[in-house]
């Protein structure tokens, strides 16, 4: 009989200190900001809960597209699987140090 359980393999254990990561993970959440519809359907679905929608004065939309808080993001992929699944394929999994080459962030 399989474990109820097995869709929690992926998720990284989190820290016991808020906004705190007990190790850099591996891929980075990036949102396509672009393909975002802003349904926030991934938010829910976030272990440590670092998505927001993006600021309403970037954009002056009604419904703005999502960001990613990556100084708390874990890298547990689920936010992408949610997204790709259920609505648009706005998130994607890119490796950490490609991200911090990129974009000029330490997500230690």
């Amino acid at each position: 009989m399989s474990n109820q359980y097995d869709h929690f393999k992926t998720v990284p254990e989190t820290s016991e200190e808020p906004g705190k990561k007990k190790k850099k993970p591996k891929l980075m959440a990036v949102v396509d900001e672009d393909n975002c519809t802003g349904c926030q359907v991934c938010v829910p679905f976030c272990p440590v809960d670092c998505i927001e929608p993006v600021n309403y004065e970037k954009y002056e939309i009604p419904i703005p597209p999502v960001q990613v808080r990556f100084n708390e993001c874990i890298g547990c992929q689920i936010c992408a699987k949610v997204c790709t699944k259920l609505t648009w394929d706005a998130i994607r999994m890119i490796p950490t140090k490609e991200f911090e080459d990129e974009y000029g962030i330490d997500v230690g």
